[in-house]
């Protein structure tokens, strides 16, 4: 970020992030970041109705029966972030890229980049779940991002199209759905925000569920044909490093984020 980093007074968001990995260290975080795991401890919390659908998890590539799998699927690594694979048509499907993509990120440690306490000494495994889409967005998926500060959720940012840079849009919104004046430097912004989802509201019940007594955690989630989907909690948004368009902004997210002794 290119300044001196304060970890006995902390003000900035991103200062904040770095604190927390540190000295906010729960034995139960290991499983709300695990891909496959988290979907038990959610599921648990907030009903078996929000969780994608899994078809298996296995240990390496190879054990991969393709044949027992539908004609859409997403292959992920369940210990790290950007290990995917999406798969539109099964008749496409180039197996020996997805190997390269799933065993390069098999291999990859990711504490390591950023040293996220959460993914320390997580199992490496590959997860294949149902494929989902946003039928009537050209963009793609639209994903919901909750910003929930000890447990109350301040407000989202949204993005889609994420797997081509070029076309993908994030943008920072209110919980009454208006766009914030803060916006990431690395992304385009949205030209025009897309709607509201649908349960809305029921969005924000479910992210104090999965936020309460935890001082900071993004709540990542879905609308699919008006049905919510749990995406993923995230610890440490870009492990404490976003770039923000303004350090003010960076002040004032970093001022919802209280810690205590």
């Amino acid at each position: 970020m290119r300044k001196k980093l304060s970890l006995e007074r902390p003000r900035s968001f991103n200062e904040k992030i770095q604190w927390l990995k540190l000295y906010d260290r729960k034995p139960i975080y290991n499983s709300m970041v695990d891909k496959y795991e988290a979907k038990n401890y959610v599921g648990d919390l907030i009903g078996e109705q929000y969780i994608i659908p899994t078809y298996g998890v296995w240990n390496n590539f190879d054990e991969i029966d393709f044949d027992s799998l539908p004609d859409q699927f997403v292959i992920k690594c369940t210990h790290d972030s950007g290990g995917i694979v999406i798969v539109r048509d099964k008749n496409k499907f180039d197996k020996e890229h997805a190997k390269k993509v799933i065993e390069r990120a098999l291999n990859k440690d990711f504490y390591l980049i950023g040293r996220e306490w959460p993914y320390k000494d997580l199992e490496h495994r590959i997860i294949i779940e149902k494929y989902i889409s946003n039928r009537d967005n050209d963009l793609g998926l639209i994903d919901y991002k909750f910003y929930c500060f000890n447990g109350e959720p301040k407000f989202l940012y949204i993005s889609a199209g994420l797997e081509d840079h070029d076309k993908a849009r994030i943008s920072f919104v209110s919980l009454e759905w208006e766009r914030l004046p803060f916006y990431r430097t690395d992304f385009k912004q949205f030209e025009q925000l897309p709607e509201k989802p649908t349960n809305y509201e029921e969005m924000i019940h479910i992210c104090k569920k999965l936020a309460e007594g935890i001082r900071f955690i993004r709540v990542d989630l879905y609308e699919i044909d008006n049905r919510i989907y749990f995406s993923e909690l995230t610890f440490h948004p870009c492990s404490g490093f976003m770039p923000l368009n303004d350090e003010k902004y960076d002040l004032e997210i970093g001022e919802m984020l209280e810690l205590s002794k």
